[in-house]
């Protein structure tokens, strides 16, 4: 359980933070850039199911998943901030597991069987939530390829990679369930504006 009686401490003054194992790396650290991009990302799905409830789209069961995924993507960024090259879970150790990113792609499978398939791109866009649960895509991209380039430096969960992939796959999916229950996706015209 996390208590926090404290919210500073005073020990980042200095241009480092506290990784899980007590180590010190620089706030600039490739790891770092990683957990907050993941942070970022969850902040940002946080506002996409704002969103959605606020509109009182008939999608109600999505806000419950985002919020599980929100979940889920504490436990990623307690992962990254885990150093060593042991990613097996423990009761001490959190660890993303097989069975989180298997349910993101059930998860998948089931959005995507209602849809079209696709005949374009799409824009960004439609309604306020699926607007905002592009922005999340997008911004789990960047998340992935930041763990991705910081996996070339220290040891990361591959498991954790991999739930950064398929949870832009996710929100891509999800942001076009919200636009079918609103008309459908925009669809790119390409040259249409020259």
């Amino acid at each position: 359980m996390v208590k926090l009686n404290r919210i500073y401490t005073r020990t980042g003054d200095d241009g480092s933070t506290g990784l899980v194992d007590g180590s010190r790396v620089a706030k600039d650290d490739a790891r770092m850039a990683a957990i907050g991009d993941v942070d970022e990302s969850n902040s940002l799905i946080g506002v996409a199911a704002v969103a959605l409830k606020d509109a009182g789209v008939s999608v109600f069961w999505l806000v419950a998943l985002l919020e599980r995924v929100q979940n889920d993507l504490f436990d990623l960024g307690a992962d990254l901030a885990t150093p060593g090259e042991d990613f097996a879970p423990s009761e001490m150790v959190l660890r993303i597991v097989a069975a989180q990113v298997e349910r993101l792609e059930t998860e998948i499978d089931r959005m995507n069987a209602d849809l079209a398939p696709l005949t374009s791109f799409i824009l960004p866009g439609g309604t306020r939530g699926a607007a905002a649960l592009h922005v999340a895509r997008a911004t789990v991209r960047r998340a992935e390829r930041t763990a991705v380039g910081a996996a070339r430096h220290v040891a990361l969960n591959p498991l954790a990679l991999a739930y950064l992939n398929r949870l832009s796959d996710y929100l891509f999916v999800a942001a076009r369930v919200v636009n079918q229950n609103a008309g459908g996706d925009v669809l790119w015209r390409p040259g249409a504006t020259r």
